[in-house]
């Protein structure tokens, strides 16, 4: 191990850890602030038509912001940014930010115009099961037609995400000079405004919900829910305006312009193409998701936005940060003289991304249950919702740790400036997850989770449709992760994957969960004690003694990442 620390140190001035720290602090914070969304929307809606709207409203356009924001301008801008700055070439990366600032600002204007008048077509293709929900409530087996609500949630949030792709742009210039927190926590605000619109409106029928929610209006819950599509409108402004003071304090020679000839812009366009290409076949996959969901039992589209907030939070908090804070470092390193000195930022990066995933990996197989009903379990949220979202976040989890050590893979091509392999085993992945989706799905939306779970009257059936599209995608995260380790090791022959690390982890984590799993088993009963709270209590309670036990476990093995994850240096 010592010769380990020595390599790390004269190739990596920055030890990973630091950056990362930063980008998972602000991260947490906007996950903290989203659960709690997620906890409004679930004790306003539960897994019901409206939460179905509202998943819906924000998937398309969320796949947009996607393929041209965070997870695409990012990859391509800041290497050609980064490098810029990294020779001393400050005025000219201000002008190559500006061209892309001013492209993108022409982009957002033309999506918002977009979204707002092609709002019926648009819902149509995302949504299509939604076109037949007329039929139904005339014949009297549906209560809420759910077509036009989303075709005005749609003109909310198109404009939005104009915003946000704004915003992306902020972050990669803030990321490119080593400012990780403020990006990352900017989200705060976006969910703070949903949040606030949520209660504004609907807390004056509070009290109704608290009761189940069964009384409530149809016409209620439809203001409720506007009134969530307006708040995510004025979040995404608030969260690209938080940013701009950092920017402009750090960025010299900034212009924005429409041009493509300013140095570098042409560059990032050629590493966007195919980077766009491939993370539009991975944004093919969640429309199609929202799709076939759309096609299933009512609820389905909203179960799955439930369970997949839960297994975003640690593909952002432990994947997203140590990828995010690594790749501004990679590209800096990118020539071909240095390639052979990623292998030690690599190995850091992989390992350090295991650290706290492969725990929760094993964390949400267990005590996924407890984490569902602490967060959701009140209000319009009902125990069956409870067990499908669980069902289906477990689904998604068995392809968690994959999922977060392929992007530290990719942020190796990025940086080499080779997106068009990670493209192209994107596309394979999204093949192999519908592939194995669909079946699973038609076969598994015949069964009732009531039946299956042994719950004996329920308010509304739910079925088990969306968990195989769940499970489908678990298994592709494997397969991506097996081809993206073949073909990097073309690139870098010296790479390999903790393995061995890994599994040390995985029994550490094994080993804390016995005592929360037996205090869980054996928790005490809490008399006069409602019984949402009970379930808030009861998974603090065990989480944290799993969370400590795990820490305790680690520092007893000598696990080096818990001291990178604290912040200290690797000699320490």
């Amino acid at each position: 191990m010592p010769a380990e620390r020595d390599s790390l140190s004269i190739t990596n001035p920055r030890p990973a850890g630091g950056g990362a720290s930063r980008v998972a602090l602000g991260i947490f914070s906007s996950r903290i602030f989203g659960l709690i969304r997620e906890a409004s929307l679930g004790f306003f809606f539960g897994a019901g038509p409206h939460a179905d709207v509202f998943r819906t409203a924000l998937r398309g356009p969320n796949v947009l912001q996607n393929l041209l924001g965070e997870q695409t301008l990012s990859v391509s801008f800041i290497p050609v940014y980064s490098r810029m700055l990294e020779e001393g070439r400050e005025e000219e990366a201000g002008r190559f930010a500006g061209a892309v600032f001013g492209l993108l600002l022409a982009l957002a204007a033309a999506l918002a115009l977009t979204g707002i008048l092609l709002a019926k077509p648009i819902v149509a293709i995302l949504a299509p099961g939604f076109l037949g929900d007329a039929a139904q409530v005339a014949a009297g087996t549906a209560g809420v037609d759910r077509f036009p609500l989303a075709v005005a949630a749609v003109r909310f949030i198109f404009p939005m995400t104009g915003l946000l792709v704004l915003s992306a742009w902020a972050m990669g210039v803030l990321n490119s000079h080593r400012r990780f927190f403020l990006p990352y926590f900017a989200p705060v605000v976006w969910n703070a405004s949903i949040i606030a619109a949520l209660w504004l409106v609907g807390g004056q029928w509070s009290e109704q919900f608290r009761g189940g929610g069964a009384r409530i209006s149809t016409s209620a819950l439809d203001q409720i829910l506007i009134a969530a599509c307006a708040g995510a409108l004025v979040g995404g402004l608030l969260q690209f305006a938080v940013q701009i003071p950092l920017v402009m304090r750090v960025m010299k020679g900034f212009r924005p312009s429409l041009s493509t000839r300013v140095p570098g812009v042409r560059s990032a366009l050629q590493a966007f193409t195919p980077l766009a290409a491939g993370r539009g076949v991975v944004q093919l996959s969640s429309y199609l998701d929202i799709v076939l969901a759309s096609l299933l039992a009512a609820g389905a589209p909203a179960v799955l936005g439930y369970a997949q907030t839960l297994y975003i939070l640690p593909v952002s908090l432990f994947g997203m940060s140590v990828a995010a804070a690594e790749l501004p470092e990679l590209a800096r390193r990118s020539t071909p003289a240095e390639g052979l000195k990623m292998l030690p930022r690599v190995d850091a990066g992989l390992r350090q991304t295991a650290f706290l995933t492969l725990p929760t990996f094993l964390g949400y197989l267990l005590f996924g249950f407890l984490l569902v009903a602490s967060l959701y379990r009140r209000g319009a949220f009902q125990e069956v919702d409870n067990w499908l979202v669980y069902l289906v976040l477990c689904g998604y989890t068995l392809g968690l740790p994959a999922t977060n050590a392929s992007r530290q893979l990719n942020n190796v091509f990025y940086s080499l400036g080779k997106t068009g392999i990670p493209a192209r085993i994107a596309v394979a992945r999204v093949s192999l997850s519908v592939g194995l989706g669909v079946p699973l799905m038609l076969w598994l939306d015949r069964y009732a989770v009531a039946q299956v779970v042994g719950l004996e009257r329920v308010e509304r059936q739910l079925y088990l449709g969306a968990l195989g599209l769940a499970l489908g995608a678990g298994v592709a995260s494997w397969f991506e992760l097996w081809r993206l380790r073949r073909a990097l090791r073309s690139e870098l022959p010296g790479l390999e994957i903790p393995w061995g690390r890994f599994g040390g982890l995985l029994f550490a984590s094994l080993v804390a969960a016995v005592p929360a799993f037996i205090l869980w088993r054996y928790f005490p009963p809490l008399l006069r004690v409602p019984r949402g709270l009970v379930w808030i209590l009861e998974a603090v309670v065990v989480l944290t003694v799993y969370g400590t036990s795990y820490l305790a476990v680690s520092r007893k093995l000598g696990i080096s990442e818990l001291d990178r994850w604290l912040g200290r240096s690797s000699r320490k």
